[in-house]
This record gives structure tokens, sequence and C-alpha cells, in this order.
């Protein structure tokens, strides 16, 4: 033990020496890759569906390019595998499964005037061409050659507002068109997406007005914005629908756009837009505060540098696809959520209501079905302030609204996905003593939402069934599951603030995932009213609906017992049962018809490009085969992430993918997210330190991991010997030091005492 010991330090200083210019200066901007996920791997897996524009860290803008007229697939607008550009819009979702926002589309084109993006490679349209070879993108910062136009486009952003620098070819007409009917895919079959109204003015010949009323994903979003243009555009055109006014003031409608042009001249067009989800004042307001002049380079340059303080919350070492796949995943975890209020602190209430926001900040697009599994226990490592920001949004929403987010954009509750899962997130804040919340307040919100009955969570059901039957409420199984984790959670708070009753009730529910558990097959299955189980297959797909489970199968969804997996264990038979029913999860590769789009990154039955499956591989570890939740946690994170377009193997999932490859690549991983217990996997960077807002960094050592030392041979925990394959929130805010020893070979006998298993809760 001491040998391997002295030879481990000895490889780390080695290490460090090789690595000393790896974060030279704090430099940790350069590894981002915004071009990660940008593209899908084939056919029959999914994009990353992220953004490659110019944002800053969640911020309201992100200004993008659209290579899809009406985009839906992907839902950030952006595939890597198009080859033209249709214009850049200043508002994207990054990595969501579901496409909305795209909000004031500008670009810049030559030749006649012309109002509709012509087909791809055409030079009769406002669309063009461009090659990968004459893009860049990083923090803060996007450029192309649009090829059919030879006009070079770079564009940066601050937190409300877009700046655009056009560089036009001399001696050809110049000009750039603004279109507020530019959206999603208006025929998409699931809602109905509709310009109620949108509104340009002419305020002077360098200053543009407008906004626009939309329904969407969102269901009722009103948008602002104001762009002053570096230079005056000679004339213009104002379209809505059929009519066109040549040199008008103002266009109203359905269909409005406008096009400016300008003189032919060496001297870049440069465009900066404030943007405001409150008010026309707002917008004003905002660019006035952020962007006083049409210093680009110097816009830029500050976006890059708030990118790198965001980013130094964690240094690494490791090798330089490593560090990029882990950078751009700290990229893509910060890019939301978003903040909406105005830089007066101005927002728009769930009650459409202008109301100011006492901590500053008002933060919208909460994908919690995906982002409490990980993101979320990342941001209450690293984004504390920001995290008590968050949660009093949420708690905004329930005072207007009655109960917490679901799925929230723009400030507007869109019932998508299921469970409850704003309340892990408030209570692992709590236990983790994040300040800056009122949490008497927050106790409340959550009671609230746990008994109030809403689509998707009808809590009358589960009080005279003690299930959800498929028969009274689809996707009954997997709505059975998650509340049941969501109650877990309540029942924590409760007890913690010294409600012995709530703590009885929320405990006795959480347990009501047992009376969907049939021992005869094995699994979770869907029962209806009258108590007669389903016709069953675990291998049967369900989308969103007409099916007992959401976006995956009964083998994925029988792992989803986070809050009692000893009691799991004990269901199936036994810990020798677990495992063998472990094994063959990732090893049962049969897949029939009805595998969804929803399904991709499978190992057997594991499929790592969609959240259920993320926690499962930690499994192993309650149940005493640790080495094979190192095996597998790092054939993930080498065969699964990569730094290229197709760089994740599922939808990015608003920094969920990302964050599950920054706790693994560091060690383990929040099975249960609202525990404060971290279970233990396969580093792969070989130093990574936590800058932990007390000042006490935490620093995890594996100087040997990567490439095919996936297994840890020996774990020493402020340099004493560790067993236990688990790690507390406490060891790591503590500043503590873990140390793993890797090789290429199972040691079967570390971790795998009766003491070492992960458990429940430490509280």
């Amino acid at each position: 033990m001491c040998k391997n010991y002295v030879v481990a330090l000895g490889l780390l200083l080695c290490v460090a020496k090789s690595n000393a210019q790896n974060n030279a200066g704090g430099n940790y901007a350069q590894y981002v890759n915004p071009f990660i996920g940008t593209g899908a791997i084939d056919k029959n897996s999914l994009s990353g569906s992220n953004f490659p524009g110019a944002c800053t860290p969640f911020g309201l803008v992100q200004l993008s390019p659209d290579t899809r007229e009406n985009p839906d697939d992907p839902a950030s607008g952006y595939d890597y595998n198009d080859d033209s550009i249709v214009g850049f819009s200043h508002t994207h979702l990054s990595g969501t499964g579901v496409a909305d926002l795209f909000d004031f589309l500008f670009m810049p084109y030559t030749g006649n005037v012309v109002w509709n993006a012509a087909p791809t490679k055409s030079d009769s349209g406002y669309r063009s061409s461009f090659s990968h070879s004459q893009e860049q993108a990083k923090p803060g910062y996007y450029s192309v050659q649009l090829l059919s136009h030879q006009v070079k486009a770079e564009l940066t952003a601050t937190a409300h507002c877009g700046l655009h620098r056009y560089s036009f070819p001399a001696g050809k007409p110049a000009h750039v068109i603004i279109d507020l009917d530019h959206s999603l895919n208006k025929k998409r079959p699931y809602w109905v997406c509709k310009v109620i109204t949108a509104h340009i003015a002419v305020v002077n010949d360098h200053t543009i007005e407008g906004y626009r009323i939309i329904t969407g994903w969102s269901r009722l979003r009103k948008v602002y914005f104001r762009a002053e243009f570096s230079q005056p555009f000679a004339s213009r055109l104002l379209k809505e629908g059929g009519h066109v006014i040549e040199n008008g003031e103002v266009a109203n409608g359905g269909t409005v756009k406008a096009v400016l042009n300008f003189t032919a001249g060496s001297t870049p067009v440069l465009v900066k837009v404030g943007v405001s989800a409150v008010s026309a004042e707002g917008a004003r307001n905002n660019l006035a505060a952020e962007v006083t002049g049409f210093d680009f380079d110097g816009i830029a340059a500050q976006a890059w540098s708030n990118w790198n303080k965001e980013l130094s919350v964690i240094a690494t070492e490791g090798s330089e696809e490593q560090k990029t796949i882990f950078y751009t995943g700290l990229y893509h975890a910060f890019t939301q959520p978003n903040n909406i209020a105005d830089a007066d602190s101005s927002y728009t209430g769930t009650d459409y209501t202008v109301r100011k926001a006492a901590d500053g900040t008002h933060y919208s697009t909460f994908s919690l079905w995906d982002t409490y599994r990980a993101a979320h226990p990342l941001y209450t490592l690293v984004q504390q302030q920001r995290t008590a920001g968050f949660i009093n949004a949420m708690l905004r929403q329930y005072e207007t609204y009655g109960y917490l987010p679901i799925w929230q954009l723009w400030g507007d509750e869109n019932y998508c996905m299921i469970g409850n899962h704003a309340i892990p997130v408030i209570v692992d804040a709590y236990r983790k003593g994040i300040a800056g919340v009122d949490y008497q307040k927050a106790y409340e919100a959550i009671k609230a939402s746990s008994l109030r009955s809403h689509p998707g969570s009808p809590f009358n059901l589960l009080e005279q069934y003690h299930y959800f039957p498929e028969d009274k409420q689809s996707q009954s199984v997997s709505i059975t599951l998650e509340i049941a984790y969501d109650d877990w959670c309540v029942a924590q708070m409760a007890q913690q603030m010294g409600h012995t009753a709530d703590y009885t009730y929320f405990t006795k529910r959480s347990m009501y995932y047992r009376n969907l558990y049939d021992q005869q097959t094995g699994f979770f299955r869907g029962k209806n009213s009258n108590g007669e189980w389903l016709p069953f297959n675990p291998l049967a797909y369900g989308g969103n609906g007409g099916s007992p489970f959401t976006e995956g199968n009964g083998w994925q969804y029988f792992w989803y017992v986070p809050q009692d997996v000893p009691g799991l264990i004990n269901l199936v038979g036994g810990e020798k049962a677990f495992q063998n029913k472990l094994d063959t999860f990732f090893t049962l590769t049969a897949k029939p018809e009805d595998v969804n789009g929803n399904a991709s990154g499978f190992i057997g039955q594991y499929a790592h490009g969609n959240e259920p499956s993320h926690h499962v591989i930690y499994l192993y570890n309650y149940a005493g085969q640790p080495w094979k939740a190192q095996q597998y946690a790092a054939e993930v994170m080498q065969q699964q992430y990569n730094n290229k377009a197709n760089g994740y193997s599922g939808n990015e999932d608003c920094g969920q993918m990302s964050a599950w490859y920054i706790f693994s690549a560091m060690g383990f991983y929040p099975v249960n997210p609202a525990s404060s217990v971290y279970a233990i996997g396969s580093p792969q960077l070989k130093k990574a330190v936590i800058h932990n807002a007390n000042g006490k960094p935490f620093t995890m050592l594996a100087p040997a991991a990567g490439g095919n030392n996936i297994y840890i041979q020996q774990v020493l925990l402020n340099g004493k010997p560790y067993a236990k394959t688990y790690i507390t929130h406490a060891d790591i805010t503590s500043g503590a030091t873990i140390e793993f020893v890797m090789g290429i070979k199972p040691n079967k006998k570390w971790g795998t005492g009766a003491d070492s298993r992960p458990p429940a809760s430490t509280q």
C-alpha cells in the first residue's frame, strides 16, 4: 500500500510538471469548443442540439446562426451537417429536445432586395452557403463567411444584447433583413406556433425598434428589441404579408419584416441589439446599460473574460481532449438557466404583470426533469449564489401560479415532462446550506406542490389508489416512481425542519413505488384502477403519453428508486439477484421496433442518451461490485463523449449530459441528487480542484487515470486508506483531498465491505 502511494505521488509530480502550462493564467475558456453537440452521430441517434453562437453565462441573449427557416430538429436551430445559413437570431435553447425562441432574425446579404430565403447555394435570396473551414466559434464570439454574399458575419454578446459586425464586399449593394416571423416550425403537430402580432418602427436612419407576441412551446411570449446601426441606412422597405411599404415608418401584423439598404463601402456595418422580455423601454435600457458604443472587439473580450471567470471554479489536468470536453461541458451547463429580468431587475411574472426582483435576477429555462439529476447538484457546488437565484425564481412562480415549475420557459410553465423536480433542487440546496432563500416559504411551496393536482401530477389519484392507474393517468409507472422520489425529498426537509407529521406522511408516500412492482415479471408494471396488471413487455418503449413509461421502457425505469436502493435490492430478492439483473441490463441488446428517438447511447438496455439511465451505472456500488461501475463509467466517458460536433450521444438537455461527464470525470456522481452523497466511479482526469466558495479547495488526484487504467486499486482520503464507495458533500466542502491509484485490472476487494455501500443520505 505504501509503495503504491509513493509511486502515485511520483507520477503526480511528473503529470503536474508536464501540465504546468495547461491552465496558465487561468485560461480555461481556451478549451471550450462550442461546436461540440451541434451534429448527430448518425441517422439513428440524436444531435446534442447545442448552438455554436455567442452568449454570456446564464444570459438572456444567445446570438447564433440558424440553418433552418423553420427550426424544429435539432431544437437549437443549427445543424452541423447543414451547408447553408438563413440568418442570426438572438435567442436559442441549448440541448433541448423541443424547439422554441429564435427571436429577431438578422441576415446581411448582397445583390437584389429579396424577402425570402433562397434554396441552398442559390444566389437569388438571402440564405447563404457556408463552409466550416471559414467558420469560428469560441466563448462569446462566432464568425462565418457567408459564401453566397461574400460577407463576413461576426457576432458577440452581453447578457441582454447582441452585437453584429458585417464586412460587406466593396462595390456591391449591401442589405440587412430583419425577420420577425422567423420561428420554430409553425406546422409542428404538438402545439400551435403563431405570431399573434409583431411590430417594427423606424426611429431614425440608424435605429429600429420592435416586438412580437408569439405562441409556441411557451404558450405566450412577449419579446422586445432595439437595434442601433453604426452607420445610417440609405433606404428601407417594410413588409407585412404581401404589402411592401417603401421607406415606411411602421409595420404591424403577423409576418413583419424589414430590409435596410446601406451604401456600398469598405467600412463594416455594425448593429447592436438590446433584447427584453419585459418592455420596449426595457430593451432600450438594456442596450444603454450594456453596449454604449460599437466596440465589437472590446465586448467580445469582455464576454471571453466573463466565461473565463465562470469556468475557473474547477481547475483540471488531463489530456487536451478531456479538458475540451470538460470545459465545454461547464460552458453548456452555465449557458442556462437564463436571467430573463432586465438590467434594472424588472421581470414579467407568470401572471404577466411586471415586477421587480429583490435579488436582481429572475431565472427561467428550467428543464427540471433533466437537470435535477446532476446539473443542479453541480450548481450547488460551484454556483451557490446563482442556485439561490434559481430557487427564488421558482418560488415566484409558486406565488403567482400555485405550484413550483415543472418545465418553465421564458417565465411560462409549459408542463413538459413529469414529476415535481423543483422539489429535489430546493431540498438539496436547503440541506447543503445554500444561503439567500426563505426556506420557510420554500417548504410551503414544495408541500403545496406535492398535494395540489395539476397536469402530470393528479395527486387525488395517488391518494385514492396509492399509485397512478394507467387508465386514469398515462405514463403511470414513470410518474409513480418519480413522484415517490420527490416525496422522499419533501420528507427529508420536513424532518430537518421539525414537521414530524409531514415527515411521516411523505415518507409513507415515498414507498408507494412498491405498489407497481410485479413479483412475477420482476419489473414495475402498469396497473389499471381495478388493480389489474396491463399487458407488459419490458423492452417496449413509451414516449410522452400512451404508455406507462416516459421516454424509456420497463428495463430503464426499473432502477428509478434512488431514495431506497436497499429496498429495491430486497424487492428483487437480494444482492446477488440485483447484481445479475444489472449484468443483464448492460448486456441485453434486444431492441424492438418501437425504440423511439429519445433512446440512444446504448450499452445493452442502458441508454446514456437520455436521462432515466444516468444513475444506473453507479448502482453497482450499492450491490458490492464497484469495479463494474468503474468499467461502465469509463466506457461511457471514453466512447460516448468526444471533441467533435457529435460529441454527445443524445440531446445535451440544458447541461445534464455535460454535468454527468463533469462529475464522472472527477470520479463521483450524485445517484440520489438530494442525498449529499456521491457514488465513486472511474476518474478520467489526472487532477481536478474544485474551488469551493468557502475558500477551502477540494482536490481529486488520479495521476495514472485515463486509457486502460480505469479500475481503482486504492483510494486515500486526506492521506488515509479509504474503502467506501462514496464521498459526501461535507468531504468536498471541507477542503479534502482524495487520491485514486488506478490500474488496468479490477481490484475486487476494494469497496466491497458491508460498510462500503453508499447510504441513502448523510442526514
